[in-house]
């Protein structure tokens, strides 16, 4: 089949090939983090607290008589909090994290042509580049502790322990001081990194069987809340809590898509205009979506996004600059739905 009759599969999903679990998260001390028996699982808890009125009034509520009648009438809530113990000062946070092969080839695809082309295509990228760039980024995310989102943030020291696991064992450990590495670049490098990253690639490129045990400390403060996944409600109507936290068995957690969206926030490639703020990288996007600014920065007037990159590489032969190439190629690690369906 020509280039100018192939056509993009209507059925075409990808399994994500970076997948981690829920992680855990527990307390106990800084100076503990070797012993493995001293940490305690954290639980949710309830407290219901009395608020203020602090929302934006319209107009017809702003007269001084209605301010003050809303006062009166106390803004009471139930919310589910977690923290630390009061003994303890610091939060662990653990995690699994598989790397598969197979990038590229779709778990469902309905037009063998396309299939072949794009299998083609994935195939001379990795001749040319395996996924050194791609797997650097993944480690750096890992290494930073990223992944701990909130729980990073204003902690005095941060120490990520990522063990590649061989038979159930250890088979190496790297230990990262996370400070030293920018949220905003890939800049930092060490030695451990390199090797993480070596073992990343692998396992990608299917050289190898893959599975990271990632253990981060973050030195917070004795007694200090955390930050666990907050639960979305669909239905309002069930319950009367305004905060819901995720647990898994008891245990507070972290969602394990949260975890995965850190570990992907690696598009440095998207375009950005010249009065925008470098936000640093984002989350690898087919749009480059940004839910907590509401904006894309891969538009699709700007042919930029992943399906005018994807149609243009495979359905007419015009190859993307190279880091377009590492975006393209991390939406497939990512994995998702991505037919042309009517």
């Amino acid at each position: 089949m020509t280039k100018n009759t192939l056509k993009t599969a209507s059925v075409l999903a990808f399994e994500r090939k970076i997948d981690p679990s829920d992680a855990l998260l527990f307390s106990g001390n800084w100076s503990e983090r070797d012993s493995s028996s001293s940490w305690t699982p954290i639980a949710v808890r309830e407290k219901s607290v009395r608020g203020t009125i602090s929302n934006r009034l319209k107009a017809k509520d702003q007269d001084p008589t209605k301010v003050d009648a809303a006062i009166e009438s106390p803004n009471l809530q139930t919310v589910d909090i977690a923290t630390l113990d009061s003994e303890h000062d610091t939060l662990q946070v653990r995690f699994t994290l598989r790397v598969l092969p197979g990038t590229g080839t779709p778990s469902a695809c309905n037009n063998a042509d396309y299939q072949e082309k794009l299998a083609e295509t994935v195939n001379q990228y990795v001749q040319a580049n395996g996924f050194t760039e791609l797997a650097r980024r993944y480690s750096a995310n890992l290494a930073s502790g990223r992944f701990l989102w909130r729980n990073r943030i204003g902690s005095e020291q941060v120490e990520v322990s990522i063990a590649h696991l061989v038979d159930g064992k250890a088979a190496a450990v790297y230990t990262f001081n996370s400070l030293d590495f920018s949220l905003r670049n890939f800049d930092h490098s060490t030695e451990g990194l390199e090797q993480l990253s070596h073992v990343i690639s692998n396992g990608l490129l299917g050289k190898e069987h893959v599975l990271l045990q990632v253990t981060a400390f973050a030195r917070v403060g004795a007694g200090q809340e955390v930050f666990p996944s907050q639960e979305l409600i669909l239905d309002r109507g069930r319950g009367d809590k305004s905060k819901t936290l995720y647990r898994v068995n008891g245990v507070a957690a972290m969602h394990s898509q949260k975890i995965g969206n850190a570990i992907r926030t690696i598009d440095t490639w998207y375009p950005v205009e010249d009065d925008v703020i470098d936000l640093g990288p984002i989350a690898v996007e087919p749009y480059g979506s940004v839910t907590t600014q509401g904006k894309a920065y891969r538009q699709p007037k700007q042919k930029m996004d992943f399906y005018n990159l994807l149609d243009n590489w495979l359905l007419k032969d015009q190859v993307p600059a190279l880091e377009q190439q590492h975006y393209v190629m991390a939406i497939l690690v990512r994995g998702g739905v991505f037919g042309d369906a009517g």
